[in-house]
């Protein structure tokens, strides 16, 4: 949610999470990959967790983390364990239960790294 700044800013610098999903799944589109919503979350301030694919296999969840200069970067938190993939679906639906606030976007993208780095670029 963008909140009136007391130092007389007007805007607090974060997207409302619709917005940024929304943004997520054009960069996907755009780069000739996929994406999805999996679950949606709170329309402002939802959190945003994002699972990359490369050709339907070898999902990476990612997080946004704070970072000590304030800016907000996206970690991998998860990664699928090709011989256990129920254990990784297993962990997505535990967060789920646990933050029902929480965004979960999934692209299917030809390279998973570049592609949250250029996330990282865009804000």
């Amino acid at each position: 949610m963008l909140r009136a700044d007391p130092r007389g800013s007007d805007m607090d610098g974060r997207l409302p999470a619709h917005l940024e999903a929304g943004m997520i799944l054009r960069l996907a589109q755009s780069e000739g990959g996929f994406g999805t919503v999996l679950a949606k979350g709170e329309h402002d301030a939802g959190t945003i967790l994002l699972v990359t694919l490369c050709r339907g296999a070898g999902g990476v969840l990612y997080e946004r983390m704070p970072q000590l200069d304030g800016s907000r970067k996206f970690l991998a938190v998860k990664r699928e364990d090709a011989e256990n993939i129920q254990e990784f679906s297993a962990y997505l639906a535990r967060r789920r239960v646990q933050d029902s606030d929480m965004w979960l976007i999934e692209v299917d993208i030809a390279d998973p790294e570049r592609f949250v780095a250029r996330l990282g670029e865009l804000r």
